[in-house]
């Protein structure tokens, strides 16, 4: 009934007023109604009593249900039927249709026994049909004016009032969303020109390996795109079902070590399809969601209408002590994600993989960061510490480390092919374009026998979290390759972003509520293999002259309050990746890329030689 009402009560002032509960007491609440015989009443059944239900009675009251209803009544009437609310049927003989006269509002015997604010929301409801005042209605019903809702003008939903109050809203709690024109040069990576065609410098993308611009991506695309056109021409069930997706599947099954995978057009579209249809088919199933999961996995739980469980952040304990709540044969997943983009923890693998194993539930990996980025071919967290044998499922993105565009999920050939069968985001979606399948499957490749872009990532990170760290600028501590900024308040982290742009020619995106909790605002700075020392030099002195002007809180301002998002808490949050594997993937290059190499990465290959 909640899910009803949600949108009913914009539109109802009796409804906008009522509780569930109250409506619920008057759906079942039985009074026997006497039907005026003057009314547009079946033959047959005038003057007789029947069981109605509160609700169902101030319903034939209302100016809009009433002529509905009986509306209605004439439609049933004249098929020979008529069906109360109870679902009881009555036979109406043929003569008895020609004595139907025109629907008018019936008129309900006993009607001023309908409760007060009953009386109140019809009389508002007479009032916008009318054009009486609200407050001339409710006078005559003996109730007090209900407040007019801004999307009513003369009885009409006013569409373009509501999305306005909704836009102010957003704006008023700073959560609205401003999109800033940045457009990445390929040639002068990780250089970007703004709509005004100035230069700046980009901190936030996630090209986190800039293989976007990478010669040999980009010449492939080129190639498939004059062999093969642009678009794909269908679903994959019609005429977009390629050779290149049926190799990129490959590709990605192997990268996980698993024996099946399946492309998608998103990895939002991969999430949300996959966990929706699992649970949704599974009969009994119940997800339990890390507290802190990406919004694409929340939409596929609530679409699947499935029970969820939330357990706190990389919380094993709490997560355990909700399992043991259910019976073995229960079907479960647990869902969560190795890399956690704007607070950069990652989730206990290991740990929810043996709880998994314990309690008979299925897990659900999501390595959208961390593919490409982790482990000696790039298959993510789950590859770097020897755990993507415990994954039962693992989706990922083509559209950061691997520089193109798409997502995807890697399991069992029987889950993947079920997921095939039955999910509807994966049916019914034009496949990826061939160039786009193209790119991908050549830079999946490059990365699993590469591991510079790797290094040189994971070296800069290092490297920018050691000087903020020095200089007190609070970063998040996390043990990934992202570089979150605390704030601690939403119109300052936007002005900051502001004026790094504006003054410093700086991009860094900040990062507000719903993504982040409120008062735990960001800056969030993403290093890349391409980022050099003189832009990291520049970024800094920035950072630091802000910092200063504004009176922002650094870390120990921070620790003085009790400390925010881990920040000021006096913990050292040491790298997963280790300094002899950053040494060890400096020496891995594809040497078939060595003539095609990006200029941002030129002098860490040649430091290799």
């Amino acid at each position: 009934m909640e899910a009803l009402l949600t949108n009913a009560t914009r539109t109802c002032p009796f409804l906008a007023s009522s509780s569930s509960a109250t409506l619920r007491k008057l759906s079942t609440a039985a009074c026997p109604h006497a039907f005026d015989a003057s009314a547009s009443t079946p033959a047959g059944l005038v003057g007789t009593t029947i069981g109605r239900s509160a609700l169902f009675r101030a319903a034939e009251q209302c100016p809009v249900m009433g002529r509905a209803l009986a509306v209605q009544s004439a439609k049933l009437s004249s098929s020979g039927t008529f069906r109360h609310h109870q679902g009881q049927s009555r036979r109406i003989s043929s003569s008895s249709k020609k004595q139907m006269a025109t629907p008018v509002t019936p008129t309900i015997a006993g009607s001023a026994e309908l409760p007060a604010f009953v009386k109140r929301d019809l009389a508002f409801a007479k009032s916008n049909q009318s054009g009486q005042a609200p407050a001339q209605a409710a006078s005559k019903a003996g109730a007090k004016a209900a407040p007019t809702p801004a999307t009513f003008t003369g009885g009409r939903f006013d569409y373009e009032n509501f999305f306005e109050d909704e836009l102010n809203r957003k704006k008023q709690d700073k959560s609205y969303r401003y999109f800033n024109n940045i457009n990445r040069l390929a040639q002068l990576y990780p250089m970007a020109h703004t709509g005004a065609g100035e230069h700046v410098t980009v901190w936030c993308s996630n090209d986190y390996l800039g293989m976007s611009k990478s010669p040999l991506v980009i010449d492939t695309m080129k190639q498939t795109l004059d062999k093969y056109g642009a678009g794909a021409g269908g679903t994959r069930n019609i005429a977009g079902n390629a050779q290149l997706h049926l190799s990129l599947e490959q590709e990605l099954a192997s990268l996980h070590n698993k024996q099946a995978a399946l492309v998608f057009s998103s990895c939002f579209v991969a999430n949300d399809a996959t966990l929706s249809t699992l649970a949704s088919k599974m009969p009994g199933t119940v997800i339990f969601s890390d507290a802190s999961n990406h919004a694409s996995m929340i939409q596929g739980i609530r679409n699947s209408r499935a029970p969820k469980v939330i357990f706190r952040h990389n919380d094993v304990a709490h997560l355990e002590s909700l399992l043991q709540q259910y019976d073995i044969s229960t079907p479960k997943i647990i869902a969560f994600e190795s890399v956690y983009s704007m607070c950069g923890s990652i989730g206990p693998i290991k740990e929810i993989a043996a709880l998994a194993k314990k309690y008979n539930a299925l897990t659900f990996l999501d390595e959208v960061h961390a593919v490409g980025m982790y482990g000696k071919t790039g298959g993510g967290v789950a590859e770097y510490i020897d755990a993507m044998e415990d994954m039962d499922i693992i989706t990922g993105t083509l559209g950061k480390a691997f520089g193109v565009v798409g997502g995807y999920i890697a399991g069992s050939a029987r889950l993947v092919d079920y997921v095939r069968s039955y999910a509807p985001g994966f049916i019914f979606t034009t496949s990826l374009p061939p160039a786009v399948v193209a790119g991908a499957l050549v830079s999946i490749r490059h990365l699993r026998i590469s591991g510079v872009e790797r290094a040189g990532q994971q070296a800069h990170t290092r490297q920018l979290k050691s000087i903020l760290d020095n200089i007190g600028i609070p970063v998040v501590p996390n043990p990934s390759h992202i570089v979150p900024v605390l704030v601690g308040n939403a119109e300052t982290a936007k002005s900051v972003s502001d004026e790094l742009l504006a003054k410093y020619k700086i991009y860094v995106q900040s990062i507000n509520f719903p993504t982040v909790a409120v008062g735990e605002e960001r800056l969030r700075i993403t290093p890349t293999p391409g980022h050099n020392e003189a832009h990291m030099e520049r970024l800094v002195s920035a950072l630091t002259t802000i910092w200063k002007e504004r009176g922002l809180k650094k870390e120990h301002d921070w620790a003085a309050e009790g400390g925010r998002a881990g920040v000021g808490i006096s913990r050292t949050v040491p790298q997963l990746v280790t300094e002899e594997d950053v040494e060890a993937d400096f020496g891995r290059v594809n040497t078939d890329f060595v003539s095609l190499k990006p200029a941002g990465l030129r002098s860490l290959v040649e430091a290799t030689a």
